[in-house]
């Protein structure tokens, strides 16, 4: 059972408008939320500390123990083997991606330095969007004193939608702050 008040305030307002609004007939053919994911690229697997830094801040912004990446094939130029570790990646479904979502949209985004909204053309064309943070300072659930890393990670919203309109409008509906 979901128990988030993001998920009520779906339920109860951003439903019956997104239904009103696009005259869809039936609950099922409203966009909703699959899930959210949360990734980070580490540069080398050398330095173990910085891998294992990514992981506890992860752990720590989502919740949930993330994955480590592995390169998927060697390239020489970057020194870079196949099966090396490269990063780090979380994905949030249910309770715990309306839960993260609320705090990304209410308290994170708005710590972020010069912030004037997200970009609305990040849309890939089938309804998700993804959008990069440079610095996990911004989630009051790290401890500042403790970075030693300055850890970046793309955030990818996959949606139901058909259509990059129909997911903008329900991501502004949720709260998502997007640039004018």
């Amino acid at each position: 059972m979901i128990t988030s008040s993001l998920y009520d305030h779906y339920k109860e307002q951003v439903l019956p408008q997104l239904m009103k609004t696009r005259g869809y007939k039936n609950l099922l053919q409203a966009p909703r939320l699959v899930k959210i994911v949360v990734n980070t690229g580490v540069s080398t697997d050398k330095d173990r500390e910085v891998l294992n830094s990514a992981v506890a801040t992860l752990a720590a912004i989502t919740g949930q123990k993330p994955v480590i990446t592995k390169a998927r094939k060697s390239i020489s130029n970057f020194k870079l083997r196949e099966g090396m570790s490269v990063g780090a990646c979380v994905t949030l479904r249910r309770g715990a991606m309306f839960n993260f979502l609320y705090r990304l949209v209410n308290v994170a985004l708005p710590r972020v330095r010069d912030f004037r909204g997200v970009s609305p053309k990040a849309f890939d064309g089938a309804g998700n969007y993804s959008f990069g943070l440079t610095d996990q300072s911004v989630f009051t659930e790290v401890d500042l004193d403790k970075i030693k890393h300055t850890l970046g990670m793309n955030i990818t919203v996959v949606t139901t939608a058909k259509t990059d309109d129909e997911a903008r409008e329900l991501l502004a509906l949720l709260g998502m702050p997007f640039a004018n």
